[in-house]
């Protein structure tokens, strides 16, 4: 292939670049944020031989050229690579770059899995070419028996995206060996077990070093499993015109706070206090008072002008002692709480709410005001009790307290989180933040929803949500709508979470990110 093969870029998925700049590529900074679905991409590439008249073994060729070079990027003094194969199209271009390495000179092993008899059409060819520059340079082409053997890189080329069922026998076997293997390995197109879809092992996945993924990035890349499976991950479009995205609609959007900021313009220099809203975080419950301190600062530091926070008497004095710009108000039931009602702007229920007469007082309060709102943590296990649909309220549940507001298990959100956030949207309406590894935020509307690509391991720690909810509720005072607080809210948490955890992510502390908060709002 000559130097200028096309490489899919950013917000359209069919802007070209050259090979040469492809190689120069970050990680995560410039992949395109559309999103699909196995079987949507499955289509493109249809589409692309079809009625573009590609021809498939092109499209394998483009692949697998765009691996080999990514192979060579990434670890340019590997001499044995191992290659293992699959009978399916990601064998064939599994083949291609045990070809193009071989050609290159390097010592090269495949490993098959499956009946190489199954091997049809362009991925049948890729393996017939492979297997005669084999037989005259020694290189080796054989059944998966166990052993990987001598490798400086390892080439997962096995499943693709058509899995459908649990990883078993030599498969998992295979995925095995590969995560044992102190070689690291290169996944193509998608590390083999995970699910295209729902971003869940299927019973056994590769851990992969890097993965690229062709013509269009697949949801599950980004969320449940996925981020832990993929590694680095790199995308070509392999030269699919832009036409092809066309005859579909994305299933979802990749979002961080890199194009996220843009929804938070300049002041205006004539501007006070009143013009940027005022938060009512309501929460903090006998020993739980520092969950409502954390969501009123968060509050603040994203911009509100004001915020308020309602809480039991005994936390008034400790939060206005480290924190005086909080004012901070003892209620003891719903009447205490009218008149800091009617002042608020935008309303964040639950961080460390509890679930007694006085938090079940409390929340019937602010549901009857009929206020935007925030909700979580323990508000979240009050509206699971008392359904109540709405347009104007953020939900954000972590698993647990979605499998509260579905009537499931935890496991039957896992399985699906872009599913479970989305009927959670439907029983309840407004805008629904599935939190944990890519967050999900699915909205009333005709916008797919919205995976988030940024934060860390570390942020598995407590009182992360209350940082979201004041977070989304600050965002949500200065004028932007649910959808637009709550996906920059994710963004912008997820952002200052990966910021303070430079210094590392075990012993990261939610303060930590409260402390990054006001930078990322004021971009340089």
């Amino acid at each position: 292939m000559s130097d200028s093969r096309p490489i899919a870029d950013n917000d359209n998925p069919a802007t070209v670049l050259t090979s040469k700049q492809f190689r120069t590529l970050p990680a995560t900074d410039d992949l395109p944020r559309a999103l699909y679905t196995a079987a949507q991409v499955r289509g493109f590439d249809r589409l692309a031989i079809e009625h573009f008249a590609i021809p498939g073994i092109e499209l394998m060729e483009r692949a697998g050229q765009a691996a080999f070079d990514l192979l060579r990027r990434r670890w340019p003094d590997a001499q044995r690579i191992v290659v293992l194969v699959g009978t399916g199209n990601n064998g064939g271009d599994g083949f291609v770059v045990a070809r193009l390495a071989r050609q290159a000179g390097l010592q090269v092993s495949v490993l098959q899995l499956g009946d190489r008899a199954r091997l049809a059409g362009d991925a049948a060819r890729n393996a017939q070419r492979y297997a005669e520059l084999a037989a005259g340079h020694g290189a080796e082409w054989s059944a998966f028996d166990g052993a990987l053997g001598q490798a400086d890189v390892m080439v997962d080329a096995m499943l693709g995206t058509g899995l459908e069922r649990a990883v078993a026998g030599a498969w998992a076997q295979a995925i095995a060996a590969i995560n044992g293997s102190r070689a690291p390995c290169l996944a193509i197109d998608i590390p083999s077990g995970l699910n295209a879809d729902t971003g869940v092992v299927m019973g056994a996945a590769v851990r992969a070093a890097a993965t690229i993924s062709f013509i269009g990035l697949k949801q599950g890349l980004f969320t449940a499993d996925g981020p832990d499976c993929v590694g680095e991950l790199m995308f070509d479009g392999l030269g699919v015109p832009a036409q092809v995205y066309a005859s579909s609609v994305l299933s979802a959007r990749r979002i961080d706070w890199r194009k996220q900021a843009e929804l938070l313009g300049p002041r205006r220099r004539n501007s006070h206090k009143g013009h940027f809203g005022h938060v009512l975080v309501v929460g903090g419950n006998h020993g739980m008072g520092g969950a409502g301190r954390l969501a009123a600062e968060a509050a603040l530091r994203v911009g509100s002008g004001l915020v308020s926070l309602a809480t039991r008497a005994g936390h008034v004095a400790p939060v206005l002692a480290a924190r005086p710009e909080i004012m901070a108000h003892g209620v003891s039931d719903g009447e205490d709480l009218q008149p800091l009602l009617r002042q608020a702007s935008v309303i964040a229920i639950g961080p460390g709410l509890g679930q007694d007469a006085w938090a079940r007082e409390l929340f019937s309060a602010v549901v009857a005001s009929q206020r935007p709102m925030v909700v979580d943590a323990d508000a979240l296990r009050q509206l699971a009790a008392e359904p109540i649909h709405r347009d104007d309220w953020v939900l954000t549940p972590h698993p647990g307290e979605a499998a509260g507001l579905l009537g499931v298990c935890n496991a039957e959100v896992n399985d699906d989180r872009l599913a479970a956030a989305r009927q959670i949207r439907q029983r309840f309406g407004g805008s629904v933040v599935l939190k944990g590894a890519g967050s999900i935020v699915d909205c009333e509307g005709q916008a797919p929803p919205a995976i988030c690509s940024d934060g860390n391991p570390g942020m598995a720690s407590g009182g992360m949500g209350d940082v979201l909810t004041g977070v989304i509720a600050g965002l949500m005072a200065q004028g932007l709508n649910g959808r637009d607080a709550a996906e920059g809210g994710v963004a912008l948490h997820a952002a200052a979470g990966d910021a303070a955890a430079r210094g590392g992510e075990r012993g990261l502390l939610a303060g930590d990110l409260v402390g990054q908060l006001r930078g990322l709002v004021n971009p340089s």
